[in-house]
Formats: C-alpha cells, sequence, structure tokens
C-alpha cells in the first residue's frame, strides 16, 4: 500500500503542478511561458524522484510501468495497481484544478497542433528516448539517485521544450488521460494512450541492443542496474 500511495500522490503532483502550469499560463496571459511549462513538468518529475523513488521507484507513468514489465524487471501483478493508482492521482489532480479553474475549457490536455499522425509519431519517439534513458540510470525496477532524477527530469524538460508545441509532449498516458475526462476533450485522447505504450516498448529493445548482453536479462533483478 505504501507503494501504490507512493504513485499516487507522486503522479497527482505531476499533473497538478504540470497541466496546473498550462492552465495558470493561459488565465495569466502567458507569464509562465512554454520554457516555464517544459521546466515545471521536468522539475516536479526530478523532485519526485528523490522524495518517493526509494519507496516505489517513482514510476508516475504506466508507460514506465509496462517498459520495466516488459524488460523483466517489474512483477506483473503488480502492474495493474501501479496504472490504477496513478490514473487516480492524475485524475484527482485535474479535478482539482477543474474545482480552482472552472472557466478553464482544457485544463491542459494534450490536443495536436498539426496532424494526428505527426503527433503519434513525435510520442512514440518522446516516449522511447525517455524511457531509454530511464532503463540506462535506474536499478531494477526503480529509479532512484541522483543520477535517475536529473537524467529523467532533465530529459522530459528538453523533450516539452522542443516538442510540446507540436504534440504536447505527454509521453504517460495517465497525464493526458485525466484532463481529457474532466474537460471532455477526448478526440485526440487515443494517440496519447497508444503512442506512449508503444514508444516505451520500443525502448527496451533499444536498450538490449547497445547494452552488452542484454540490458534487462535479469528478471526482477532489483539489485541489477541496467549495465
Amino acid at each position: 500500500m505504501k507503494k501504490l500511495a507512493a504513485e499516487f500522490i507522486g503522479t497527482f503532483a505531476l499533473v497538478f503542478a504540470g497541466t496546473g502550469a498550462i492552465v495558470i499560463n493561459d488565465v495569466s496571459g502567458g507569464k509562465v511561458t512554454h520554457v516555464g511549462i517544459a521546466l515545471t513538468f521536468g522539475l516536479v518529475v526530478l523532485a519526485m524522484i528523490y522524495t518517493l523513488g526509494d519507496i516505489s521507484g517513482a514510476h508516475l507513468n504506466p508507460a514506465v510501468t509496462l517498459g520495466f514489465f516488459i524488460a523483466r524487471r517489474f512483477p506483473a501483478r503488480e502492474v495493474f495497481p501501479y496504472v490504477a493508482s496513478q490514473g487516480l492521482g492524475a485524475l484527482v489532480a485535474s479535478g482539482t484544478l477543474r474545482l480552482l479553474f472552472p472557466q478553464h475549457p482544457t485544463l491542459g490536455s494534450t490536443i495536436p497542433a498539426g496532424s494526428a499522425a505527426q503527433s503519434f509519431v513525435l510520442e512514440v519517439i518522446l516516449t522511447a528516448l525517455l524511457m531509454f534513458v530511464i532503463l540506462g540510470v535506474s536499478t531494477g525496477g526503480r529509479e532512484k539517485g541522483i543520477t535517475a532524477g536529473i537524467a529523467v527530469g532533465s530529459v522530459i524538460a528538453l523533450e516539452a521544450l522542443f516538442a510540446g508545441a507540436i504534440c504536447g509532449a505527454s509521453m504517460n498516458p495517465a497525464r493526458s488521460l485525466a484532463p481529457a475526462l474532466i474537460s471532455t476533450h477526448l478526440g485526440s485522447l487515443w494517440i496519447y494512450l497508444l503512442a506512449p505504450l508503444l514508444g516505451s516498448s520500443l525502448a527496451v529493445v533499444g536498450c538490449r541492443c547497445v547494452r552488452e548482453g542484454g540490458c534487462c536479462s535479469t528478471a526482477y533483478a532489483e539489485a541489477s542496474t541496467c549495465t
């Protein structure tokens, strides 16, 4: 239960701060800025990894949980409880933002600026790069330690900086699902549910290709690193 509570709280913080930055940027006439939004997402993930990494691994993202499972570094029995906790935390965060900003139309939903295909491909690549970094700096199925926090937070901020204006740079089904449901903007939701899962799976293949012997060859090896 401690792990599930940690995933709930961590994902709540991610969605509340990240999509909250988008909402506040809109209502304040752009005072947060695109750079500020990108940094908010990166910094809140960094903070949650430092705070919760030794408890739950600080996945905060169903795509990350799936990636660890495919890499045989996370047990199947814990996948659904983790994903459910992440989804619930995200929904509570978006519900809170709806109470605070009842007139905002999207609550920070991820909506493509271009074509659906363009955003789908971008989200696949962005999530693959994110999961590739996570697998490289995590221990077993856990994101923890100074290296993980800085690396993961930095890559999230980087990807949001250069791609957020086009596809939203979600890389996280929970982060996209919650504001879409609460604001009822469901038209492009399929992109942000499917693409991160595909990208996370591809990252496992990439990690195995570049690391001798397979980066994730030991099943559920909490003590092993991706080396």
